[in-house]
């Protein structure tokens, strides 16, 4: 019996190991062919703990490594493949987090079927519903899934024994909290059976050019659940959120082959979700007459797309001795910050109003390019006085009062202009912008008349 840590030498051709090292291996007669490798029986590749070896591994110099190109398969989605950075790589793991409901399952059996037209071999693991559910979303659905592997099993052995038989390309976990393994103890969802089952199955992909898709359940806050490490192990972690009844957004939260940046958006039909063509269409609000108060319009980058974007403020007098801020699209603390500079350089007090703050079509705002309209749209709600039709407002404010320039204004103003917008006010006088360097002018640029 060969002993846990001892070193034999195996034949990479055939397989045949022996104890000693010999230039031609005795079974197929190929020379140098015997590698070092380390009895263990808890070696990492599935494939090795049948034999009980790994191979011991040696340093290479930097010099000598070869750069490989990233081999991506695409699922037929566009707005997912953008957030994915162009499609799936190969040997990679997508973790996918998001509150109950909101259409995870729905994604992943919708890209299962476009993938299967591009000859994928897929895979799908259930621990969370019965083959029959899966079939019955499949027809309401109207997908074509017929040659979908399905594994309702929550034992991590049982789906390493398919995965060995079936050899898929395409490998989904729904949901990786699901999943045990008796050697992780015989829990699911614990710190120790999570690490341990999704390190399994990552190495798993990692030796084939396979892709790994897995969900995980999120905690209140929005945030996936169980340790951070999980989303250390992974490649890519993707996030998605909801802004009402039919809109998704798909966010990457970490991306090694990808930006994080890129924006995905559907909306939730009864034919599963849909891809948005246009997105701009969605922040926008459609009204009859005009613009009323405290409505600001912004340009945006997510990735490589520009949307404009309604940002939408109302002030009343505080209702407590200290004035409190509602804003959960914008940073709370940046609303604050905004209204400071508004009553220190503007004249305006907001000391004793309680803000509420909205974003139309219910998109997260990130970037320091919305504080112009933010501020436009706090002045406009405190004082009561409409921005311009088709005004848009884009820029940074500084602590100071002034206006700072942003990053790709050129292509905001030409996207504005697009969508019909007739006055942009900006730090640059940018395919025919105002240009204001300051709150004041801002205000005088807005509300002069």
């Amino acid at each position: 019996m060969k002993k846990k840590g001892s070193i034999v030498y195996k034949c990479s051709s055939c397989g045949y190991s022996q104890p000693g090292w010999l230039g031609r291996c005795p079974s197929c007669g190929e020379w140098n062919t015997l590698e070092e490798c380390i009895v263990d029986p808890n070696a990492a590749s599935p494939q090795l703990n049948k034999a009980g070896l790994a191979t011991k591994v040696k340093p290479v110099p930097l010099a000598k490594i070869s750069i490989q190109g990233e081999g991506r398969i695409t699922t037929g989605n566009a707005e997912f493949d953008r957030v994915l950075g162009g499609g799936a790589t190969k040997r990679s793991a997508v973790l996918i987090g998001g509150e109950p409901g909101i259409g995870k399952s729905t994604l992943l059996i919708q890209t299962a079927a476009l993938m299967l037209s591009f000859g994928a071999k897929i895979l799908y693991v259930s621990g969370e519903e019965s083959a029959s559910q899966i079939k019955g979303r499949s027809v309401r659905l109207g997908l074509k899934t017929d040659s979908v592997e399905i594994l309702c099993t929550l034992r991590l052995e049982d789906i390493l024994d398919a995965l060995d038989a079936v050899n898929p390309t395409v490998v989904i976990i729904d949901s990786i909290q699901t999943v045990y393994s008796a050697q992780a103890g015989l829990v699911p969802g614990t710190v120790n059976q999570l690490t341990y089952c999704a390190n399994e199955l990552i190495a798993w992909v990692k030796e084939r050019d396979s892709v790994l898709f897995m969900t995980a359940h999120v905690t209140k806050d929005g945030m996936i659940a169980g340790p951070k490490s999980l989303e250390h192990m992974v490649d890519t972690v993707i996030s998605f959120e909801r802004s009402n009844d039919e809109v998704r957004f798909l966010r990457a939260m970490k991306n090694r082959f990808g930006s994080i940046d890129e924006l995905g958006i559907f909306e939730m039909e009864a034919e599963g979700l849909k891809c948005v063509a246009d997105p701009s269409s969605l922040f926008l609000t459609r009204r009859e007459g005009g613009t009323p108060a405290g409505v600001a319009c912004v340009p945006v980058f997510e990735g490589s797309r520009v949307f404009v974007v309604e940002i939408q403020a109302l002030t009343v007098p505080a209702k407590a001795a200290v004035n409190r801020v509602y804003s959960d699209r914008i940073d709370s603390a940046r609303v604050s910050r905004v209204a400071a500079v508004l009553e220190k350089r503007a004249g305006l007090k907001f000391s004793d109003q309680d803000l509420y703050i909205n974003v139309a079509g219910g998109a997260r705002l990130t970037e320091s390019a919305i504080d112009a309209a933010l501020a436009a749209a706090l002045y406009s709600a405190r004082t009561d006085m409409a921005l311009p039709e088709k005004a848009l407002v884009v820029g940074e404010l500084s602590l100071a009062g002034e206006i700072r320039p942003v990053t790709k204004l050129k292509q905001r103003v030409k996207t504005a202009k697009e969508m019909g917008f007739s006055l942009i006010v900006a730090p640059e006088k940018e395919g025919g912008a105002v240009a204001v360097s300051s709150v004041k002018d801002l205000i005088k640029a807005l509300f002069a008349k």
